[in-house]
């Protein structure tokens, strides 16, 4: 996992790439290299992962000397491509990148379906002067980039765009959305003004200062390959065969790979096919608590473990901590995340790199395939599990704020309602979100996180299944639980899915109750104020502390504006 960036036109320049890769740097400590041509720059920062030889270092050259590759991500099935090329491409390393850019040279962009990966990438045809750029399927690695009317600019974080001079300002529709609906952005979209991004399974082309986007992953149409209805446990069978398959190869590292782990079901199942692996003793297992018995799920991770033979390495978030880790997280995040569970989340990965665990597997990507949340089984459109009314407050917006906001409208290609909300959570809702919270707080860190559970073939195999493989008698992701109860004890295979893991609604009303103050007064003493009815939000405020506190994703919300307005151009 890495960092890349680049310029193509007229205002391409080594002092602002530069600056760029030195925004990115925590994304790859290891080495920072340059490509420069007429009209082009490319920079790449490297986190070594996989042939930790200089001669993996990128901007990295075919063998005809026609194309440049700079690459983020790991391409897992990166050792049966190289077989299929052999025959075609004289390899020089032993790194997926060299494996990438001999795929692209011989399939050209039909490389893209073959690869199993984690990827964002960029390649430059000398001979055509045309820029190619590619996401992977479900969008776990970013590309963002930004248009003039003769320069593309391309990054992997919003603020190495930010370095190079463009113009910091928030996008106030999908801040708007945010606040009323909760929304983070359609997958083009961010919530800076001149900066957008590449939807996952979307790849690019700029050519003579024109910029072509087009899909390049239908998942529509890939789940028709399953449209033969196989019996229970044939697609159990199946399923297991995928999943041991995907995990086998995640593991493909020249570094230490561990693991995430939390008490439910999907870490249960990650735990049980790690510890299938090889060596499977020195491989650490991390986990957070925050000392709160109501939230914790330190005793369902330690009744797990105990069944394995892995470290476990647990990590205790306190209140008084918030402060700190959340001004490193808002910085690496860019824009608004989830939360405290987030912050928490992301000293796992503070202490991965202390053990010198440099990779990391966690579980994102069941739920949706198998339909695991509480809002699959109800009539409506919610996207947020384990909440009776609407945790958005809109009446706190100012009138010109609610006028602008616009309820997100997502696709509903299927007949089937609940597809359609997995399609939803998968393209455009929790797991869009989920990858960009995930991949800014590991690479905060300078480690890598992969997920198995979203290699494409279990989440095709899985989402195409009948209703009655998903949710039996009320049980929701029951071929998973089927599936994990053959290693695990029922208390756990069987534990209801718990909304909530950190005590983030009680911190915000007591511990950091004056933090959070100070915060909404910044809001009222800013240039954006105007956003709000200031003395209607003051009154929510209060509410909650008062004890109006199902949820306290509106507060979160708010403590993000307050933290990204001083970084604006608007406010200097």
């Amino acid at each position: 996992m890495c960092g890349i960036a680049g310029i193509i036109g007229k205002n391409a320049s080594k002092d602002v790439l530069l600056k760029m890769t030195n925004a990115q740097k925590h994304r790859g400590p290891d080495y920072t290299g340059f490509w420069l041509d007429e009209n082009v720059c490319f920079g790449h920062n490297r986190l070594s992962i996989i042939d930790l030889s200089e001669n993996a270092n990128q901007p990295f050259q075919d063998e005809e000397e026609r194309y440049q590759l700079i690459f983020n991500g790991e391409i897992y099935n990166y050792l049966e491509l190289k077989i299929e090329l052999e025959q075609h491409y004289n390899f020089k390393t032993n790194s997926d990148t060299e494996v990438l850019i001999a795929a692209f040279s011989h399939w050209g962009k039909d490389c893209l379906s073959k690869l199993n990966g984690m990827f964002s990438f960029a390649v430059w045809d000398s001979v055509d002067k045309k820029l190619f750029a590619a996401r992977d399927r479900f969008g776990v690695k970013p590309f963002y980039y930004h248009q003039t009317e003769d320069t593309l600019y391309f990054s992997s974080e919003i603020k190495t765009l930010h370095s190079a001079g463009i113009a910091k300002e928030l996008n106030k529709k999908v801040w708007a959305n945010y606040f009323s609906f909760g929304s983070y952005g359609m997958p083009h979209e961010t919530f800076w003004k001149h900066i957008d991004q590449l939807p996952g399974g979307h790849c690019l082309e700029f050519e003579k200062n024109t910029l072509k986007i087009e899909r390049w992953y239908f998942f529509e149409k890939e789940i028709e390959k399953y449209k033969e209805k196989l019996s229970y446990e044939e697609i159990k069978n199946k399923y297991i065969v995928l999943l041991k398959d995907s995990i086998k190869l995640r593991f493909r590292a020249d570094v230490s790979v561990g693991f995430n782990v939390s008490g439910g079901l999907d870490s249960s199942a990650l735990l049980a096919f790690v510890n299938q692996q090889e060596n499977k003793q020195n491989i650490k297992a991390f986990t957070f608590y925050t000392n709160n018995d109501r939230y914790d799920e330190l005793p369902w991770v330690e009744e797990m473990v105990s069944l394995t033979e892995n470290s476990l390495q647990k990590v205790l978030l306190k209140p008084e901590e918030v402060k700190k880790i959340a001004a490193k997280i808002d910085y690496h995040q860019d824009e608004p995340y989830g939360g405290i569970p987030t912050l928490a989340y992301a000293k796992i990965f503070e202490k991965a790199r202390e053990k010198n665990t440099l990779v990391l597997l966690d579980g994102q990507g069941m739920d949706e395939q198998w339909a695991g949340y509480d809002y699959y089984l109800q009539k409506n459109e919610a996207t947020i599990q384990g909440v009776k009314k609407s945790p958005f407050k809109k009446e706190v917006l100012s009138k010109e704020m609610i006028a602008l906001s616009q309820k997100p409208i997502y696709p509903k290609p299927f007949k089937d309602e609940l597809l359609n909300k997995q399609y939803r959570d998968l393209f455009y809702t929790k797991i869009p979100r989920a990858l960009r919270f995930n991949d800014r707080i590991s690479m905060a860190y300078s480690t890598e996180l992969r997920e198995p559970f979203l290699d494409y073939r279990l989440v095709e195999l899985a989402f195409a299944q009948p209703l009655e493989y998903k949710i039996k008698d009320g049980i929701q992701k029951y071929v998973l639980r089927d599936i994990v109860s053959e290693y695990l004890s029922d208390s756990i295979t069987f534990a209801p899915k718990r909304p909530l893991q950190t005590p983030q609604r009680e911190w915000l009303a007591n511990e950091l109750h004056k933090l959070v103050d100070k915060k909404i007064e910044k809001i009222g003493k800013s240039n954006y104020k105007s956003w709000f009815d200031i003395e209607e939000l003051k009154k929510e405020w209060q509410n909650y502390v008062e004890g109006d506190n199902q949820s306290s994703f509106h507060i979160w919300q708010w403590l993000s504006l307050s933290t990204y307005i001083d970084n604006t151009d608007l406010c200097k």
